[in-house]
Parts: C-alpha cells; structure tokens; sequence
C-alpha cells in the first residue's frame, strides 16, 4: 500500500475534522514496513503521541480493508533514527499485558497537581509505592476530562517499570471480554487473564450499571484480586452509592478502600497544565497567548489538550508563528459555540449566589454598594460570555439605555487593573459560568 492509497482509506474511514486536523499528517514509510509492524512519521512528538493513543484502532483497520492484516504501528517523529529492530524491542518490552493499551505520556512527571486534584494524586503516588496495602481498592472519581484516565495510567506505567504486570482495561471492554468468553465458553482463560495480574486498573466503572450478569463476575474478580493482596484502582464519573442500578454489595467493596475526588482546575492549575503540556511536546506559547486559551476554554484538560495540537499543527502545515491573532481565529467558532448555551439569567443566578444577594435585586432600581458591584459584574460578564448587545442588556435589567451598559463595562475594566482581589472574583465567577456551575 502506498502513502497515497492509505490516505485515500483512511480519509473514508474516518471523520472529517479528525483526518483534517491529524491523520493526513501521517506518512506511511512503506519500504521501512511489513506485515507485523507499519511505520508512519509525523512531524512532532505532540501529534505522534495523539495518534498513537486515540487513532491506533483506525490505522490498523485501514490494513485490513487494504490486504486483511493487522500490524502493530509505530508512529516516530520525522528524522527520528530508529530502526525496526528496536521498535519491536521497545514493543515487545511494552507489552507486559495483552490487554494493557497504555499511553506512554501518561505519566506522574507529565501530570499538573493543583488544589483540585491533590488528594487524588497523593493517593495514586500512595498505591503505586505500595500496591496491595494502602487504600485497596483506590476509586477516583470526578467529571470528564479532568484526568482520571491520565492517573489511573500513570500507575500503570509505574507499575510496569517496576515489573508488575498490569490490566488497564475501560469496563466496556472487561464486559466484551465477558460476553465473547461466555459464548465462546472459554471462561477459564477469561478468569485466568483478569485474576492473575498485580494491578487492575478500570475505567469508567459507572458503565456497570445495570449489567446484573456482569456485576456477578466482577463481584467474584474483585474478591479474588483483594484477597491476593492485589491492587484495584477505578474511575468514575460519581461516587460508588451515586451508580444506579449497581448491586449493594459492589458498592460496599468500592469503600473500602479510599475514594478521591478530581474537582475542576482554577485558572492557575489551568494555566499551569497548559505551559506543562506546551513545555513537554515542544509548543511555545507567550504568556498572552496561554492566558488566554485558560481563559477561554472550559475546565477539561481533554479539550485543552485538543486545542494545543490543532494550534502545533496549524503553525507546522500553514508554516507560520504561533501568535495571539492565529490562536483567536483558530478558537473563534469554539468560543462562539459555548457562548450561544450561555443565558443572561443563568449569569444573574450565579452572581446573586455568590455574593449573596437576591437575583431580584440585580433587576431592581436598587442602588446599594453591593447590589450595585453585582450589578456591575452581571453587565462585564454578559458581554464577556454571551452574545447579547448593549441595548438588549440595558433593556433586560431594566436600565436607561446602552450608555449605562457602557459605563459599568468601563469601571469594571478599571477596578480588574488596580484590584487583584476583584480581578480574581472575575475569573471565579467567569470559570464557573462557562462550566455550568449554576
């Protein structure tokens, strides 16, 4: 298959904003491959790591569209000097498990600890420096995106380097295996695969929910692997007695152990993933340009992560510098779209309660300091984050006209330059609102 005929496979095979943004970057060096292993370059280690973790699955599918085989894929970056010989080394010494997929970059080193995801952190570092003994099971939960899956495999990766032998599995995959076992009345190979490892490791436990049948396996696993002095750590999206439809004696079992929360980052936690990340695969980025990707998006690492390879790749296809004005242009749809589910009253709810006021008294003709300052917020943020106009602003909150609207926008822009405590109420409130928080 030629570079060209893998493209033309791939590009059917896939979305269009995936094959855009990433996988036409990839260049099938056919004569360096074969059957068992095909190697593609990329331009950077950023978008290699990227493709690697999300796209495998499509790559290897495009093979077997093309002749029915199914190689391994490696990824290197362009001019990287690598031969086949250790590639299949390094492969072979990663498999440590056949059902253990784990991102190399995840990792505690590449992980941003900040006040919201501490606890969370400080327990993985317990578990891997004693698995079996400390907090058995650990269970992380917390919303999308935040970094469950880069903690759970990052203990994974430890353990491996430890010689452990480590199942990282989704629990939509653990019920696959399940199924096919049964049908195929091989259980014993299936027992024998989840039971027998140092670490198991599970994402997305909520996905339990209701599978009876399933829940009556795992019930069984996890006695076995906590009674072997076998680690288990898991993720959710909410705690174990928050899981409807999940058996009681499992969620007994899920406490325990010890039971972490990761919280949505502040801005600076956001800011300091940001450079991290930049920092890891080579981005530069100015301070301008990095506060205001923090700024701009929501609280989801994934969708920060996203963001930065289209900014990497955007700067290497179009051959340009990475600069505030590229990076606005880029996010401008993405903004818009978040704007358009932001609501003025949604603003006002979420001030009044955070300043502790009614949210009637934002639309009265009140004039006291507080309801004022409120009022004044309300004003900043709804031009910030949504896409009404002065006027419809003014005539909402019952105020004269756009003038008012302007005059408060221009002394909120003064106290945010001389009062750093006022300019940090501003971000809070911001952060909040476009992650829903009201």
């Amino acid at each position: 298959m030629t570079n060209k005929e893998f493209l033309g496979i791939i590009k059917k095979e896939s979305n269009p904003n995936d094959y855009n943004q990433y996988l036409k970057q990839l260049i099938y060096k056919k004569n360096s491959s074969d059957k068992k292993i095909a190697i593609f370059e990329v331009s950077n280690k950023y978008i290699a790591t990227w493709i690697k973790s999300k796209f495998t699955h499509i790559i290897q599918n495009c093979f077997e569209i093309f002749d029915g085989t199914k190689p391994n894929i490696e990824i290197k970056i362009i001019g990287e000097r690598k031969s086949k010989k250790e590639i299949l080394i390094q492969m072979q010494k990663n498999e440590t498990a056949e059902s253990t997929m784990l991102n190399p970059s995840y990792t505690f080193d590449s992980f941003v600890v900040g006040s919201s995801n501490q606890m969370a952190y400080n327990a993985s570092i317990a578990v891997s420096n004693k698995p079996g003994i400390q907090y058995n099971p650990l269970f992380i939960y917390g919303g999308t995106g935040l970094g469950k899956t880069h903690l759970l495999q990052a203990i994974g990766n430890f353990a491996i380097e430890q010689g452990k032998s480590v199942i990282y599995v989704t629990i939509e995959q653990f019920m696959n295996d399940f199924t096919f076992s049964i049908k195929n009345k091989n259980m014993e190979h299936f027992r024998a695969k989840y039971r027998k490892c140092d670490i198991l490791l599970i994402d997305d436990i909520q996905f339990l929910s209701g599978k009876e049948q399933t829940q009556e396996e795992f019930f069984h696993t996890f006695n076995e692997l906590h009674n072997a002095k076998k680690q288990i750590i898991m993720t959710s999206d909410r705690l174990p007695s928050q899981i409807a439809g999940l058996v009681d004696r499992l969620k007994s079992r899920f406490d325990w152990g010890l039971t972490a929360d990761i919280q949505y980052p502040n801005l600076e936690t956001k800011i300091a993933i940001i450079e991290k990340k930049s920092e890891l695969n080579g981005i530069f980025l100015t301070k301008e340009i990095i506060n205001y990707i923090a700024s701009s998006l929501d609280n989801s690492i994934r969708e920060i992560e996203g963001v930065l390879i289209r900014i990497n790749a955007s700067a290497a296809l179009l051959n340009q510098e990475i600069n505030l004005e590229m990076v606005q242009n880029l996010l401008k749809e993405q903004i818009k779209e978040k704007k358009e589910h932001i609501k003025l009253p949604d603003i006002i709810s979420l001030v009044a309660n955070e300043l502790n006021i009614k949210p009637s008294d934002i639309k009265s003709k009140k004039r006291t300091v507080a309801v004022a300052n409120a009022r004044r917020i309300v004003i900043y943020l709804t031009r910030e984050l949504t896409h009404n106009s002065m006027p419809d602003i003014a005539k909402f909150l019952g105020m004269k006209d756009h003038s008012s609207i302007s005059k408060n926008i221009q002394k909120t822009n003064e106290l945010i330059e001389k009062n750093e405590n006022f300019k940090l109420v501003i971000k809070n409130l911001k952060n909040k609102i476009v992650n829903k928080e009201w």
